[in-house]
C-alpha cells in the first residue's frame, strides 16, 4: 500500500488498539475525517493515529468529546499536528486539569469533615454554614463549587 492510499480502518484499529466501531464513532462525532478511496472504502492519514491517541487520552483525562472536538478543531487539517501545534492545545487542557486537581483537593481535604453542602446535618455547619446562609447562593455543594464561608 503507498502512503497516498491512507490507512485503512483496520491498520488505524491495529495501531491505535481502539475497535473499529469506535472509530466510525470518532468520525461520527467530528473528531477525525477520513476520506473515501475509488471503493468507497474509508482511508485515514497517518496523523489520524495521533488524534486518536490524543482524544483516549483526554477521556481519560475526564474531558468530554465536544471538548476534545473544539481542541481538535483547531488543529490543522491538511497536515500531521507540529509540536507547536500541540503545545498550543495543551494551554487549555492544562488549565481544566488544573481546576479539576484543585477540586479533587479540596474535596479531599474537606471530605472527613463537612462536604459543604449547606445541609447543617453536621455539627461544622453552624460554624461554616450558620443559618444555612450558603443556600441562598443556590443549590448544591456551594462550598465545594467555590463558594467560600466567609462570603456573605
Amino acid at each position: 500500500m503507498a502512503v497516498s492510499d491512507g490507512l485503512s480502518i483496520g491498520d488505524i484499529a491495529a495501531r491505535t488498539g481502539l475497535a473499529v466501531s469506535a472509530i466510525r464513532f470518532y468520525e461520527e462525532q467530528g473528531l477525525i475525517s477520513p476520506w473515501r478511496n475509488d471503493a468507497g472504502r474509508r482511508r485515514f492519514q497517518r496523523a489520524d493515529i495521533r488524534r486518536m491517541s490524543f482524544v483516549m487520552i483526554a477521556q481519560q483525562f475526564g474531558f468530554s468529546l465536544p471538548q476534545i472536538r473544539t481542541e481538535l478543531d483547531r488543529l490543522p487539517k491538511h497536515r500531521a499536528p507540529t509540536k507547536a501545534d500541540w503545545a498550543r492545545i495543551s494551554v487549555a487542557f492544562r488549565a481544566g486539569l488544573d481546576q479539576r486537581i484543585a477540586r479533587l483537593q479540596k474535596l479531599r481535604d474537606t471530605l472527613d469533615g463537612c462536604i459543604g453542602c449547606g445541609c447543617l446535618s453536621l455539627e461544622a455547619c453552624a460554624l461554616y454554614n450558620p443559618a444555612d446562609r450558603a443556600a441562598k447562593r443556590g443549590t448544591g455543594p456551594r462550598y465545594l463549587m467555590g463558594d467560600r464561608p466567609d462570603q456573605s
